[in-house]
């Protein structure tokens, strides 16, 4: 496969990149200014620009109010664990996000009744504007904002039953196929769908990220004898974690 020349403002980017990447430009150092970018690559205000534009955009440098570009602290990626064996009876939702016995993490939870939209209804196999119970949850990991869930669960299952609040009731906080199982609904299998997406404004705020960060969205949907049961978007932060799956091979 054969490419054409590289722009300049991508040449000008590659070797900033480079140099932040192997510490030549250490976190919290000025980015040389576009005076400088200019100078140094021979290049147009307009090339350094874009340049200066390039590594914002990816999130190794920051722009300070009335100070210029830095180099961005850049985190060691964490690993949110997602594991296709069931977890042990009693297991918090927490866990069952994580799958990792090593996270001591903690959350906050609000449901209520809502409509189901076109695409959650169109996941849940249900008509839109049929209520469901919609549960968000804002997870933190010693104490720091790692992810967030939002489920929806069809309440022409699980409403008027003991099961009806994920996180009330003699069941709650027990998780999907727990919570399910103590209303008669096997649930006997599980999809998941990963996807990467800017953060919206609301999500990028509860999870300390800035403006134009990119998040992973897994879509997960719960299934009892092919009927969905429960649907959720978890968010995660993709500058700091990882997504790892441990599956069973059968």
């Amino acid at each position: 496969m054969t490419f054409g020349e590289q722009p300049a403002y991508l040449r000008v980017a590659g070797d900033l990149r480079k140099k932040i990447v192997d510490g030549s430009l250490p976190p919290h150092t000025r980015l040389p200014s576009q005076a400088r970018i200019r100078e140094e690559y021979g290049v147009s205000d307009t090339v350094a620009l874009e340049a200066r534009k390039v590594l914002m955009a990816e999130g190794l440098v920051e722009g300070r109010s009335g100070s210029g570009t830095y180099v961005r602290e850049r985190p060691v990626p964490r690993r949110v664990a997602r594991s296709g064996f069931r977890p042990p009876s009693g297991a918090t939702p927490f866990r069952q996000e994580q799958a990792d016995g090593e996270v001591r993490g903690t959350w906050e939870s609000r449901s209520e009744q809502a409509e189901a939209s076109v695409a959650v209804a169109e996941r849940l196999c249900i008509r839109p504007g049929d209520r469901v119970m919609c549960t968000r949850y804002l997870f933190r990991d010693a104490g720091e904002a790692m992810m967030l869930s939002t489920s929806w669960e069809p309440l022409a299952v699980t409403g008027r039953t003991p099961v009806m609040l994920p996180e009330e009731g003699p069941l709650g906080g027990m998780g999907v196929v727990e919570r399910m199982a103590a209303i008669d609904v096997v649930v006997d299998n599980v999809t998941e769908e990963v996807g990467a997406r800017p953060g919206l404004a609301e999500e990028l705020l509860a999870l300390g990220g800035v403006p134009g960060h990119v998040v992973l969205v897994v879509q997960r949907t719960y299934y009892a004898s092919g009927r969905p049961v429960e649907t959720a978007d978890v968010v995660i932060p993709a500058d700091r974690y990882r997504v790892s799956y441990h599956l069973p091979v059968k």
